[in-house]
């Protein structure tokens, strides 16, 4: 039996969702020095980065525009550039181990900049959207969405476009290279 399709707002509160519980375990291990703590933590932040950068590039690819078409540009243009300073944190922490003293600052701050993207998107965006945006509409938006979140990179690329034509001309590129890296390293592919 087929999956029922998921509206766009649906599908983006159901990923904000995921990477909260991922930072509320991280909060719960925080101080954990052990080899299994330190590895659990590392796992997560791979995780959580996979997840938020596949989440970004399929709204900067097919949310934004529309949003910034339909609703507010303003709105859309502040998300975006939520999403590059989330991106650089993540890089950022993308380098570190959790024993190295930078760890815990980087993640507190890449969690500070989720939570308040987070509550933007579903106290404003998503509400003006939910009245802007037919039913159809938001339906078709979600599976464009899920369509980018399959190809999309899953490493953060602060440098890479993320307007037209470039985002669309790299990111599969960059998705499929990211995909094959996480495969040989094995990252991301938490029990």
């Amino acid at each position: 039996m087929a999956q029922s399709q998921r509206d766009v707002i649906e599908i983006l509160t159901h990923d904000h969702r995921e990477v909260e519980q991922m930072f509320a375990e991280l909060e719960g291990l925080r101080g954990v020095t052990d080899e299994q703590g330190r590895t659990r933590r590392k796992d997560l932040v791979d995780q959580a980065t996979i997840e938020l950068v596949r989440h970004s590039v399929a709204e900067e690819a097919e949310v934004y525009p529309r949003v910034k078409e339909k609703v507010s540009e303003a709105e859309a243009e502040r998300a975006k550039q939520e999403h590059a300073e989330a991106e650089i944190t993540m890089k950022r922490l993308e380098s570190l181990q959790p024993e190295d003293p930078a760890f815990d600052e980087q993640l507190a701050t890449l969690m500070r900049e989720i939570r308040e993207h987070v509550a933007e998107e579903e106290g404003q965006m998503f509400p003006h959207m939910r009245t802007i945006f037919s039913a159809d509409e938001l339906m078709e938006i979600g599976a464009k969405v899920e369509r980018v979140k399959k190809m999309a990179p899953t490493r953060p690329h602060p440098s890479a476009p993320d307007q037209p034509p470039g985002d669309k001309a790299l990111g599969p590129v960059a998705g499929l290279f990211d995909r094959m890296r996480d495969a040989i390293s094995g990252r991301g592919t938490d029990d």
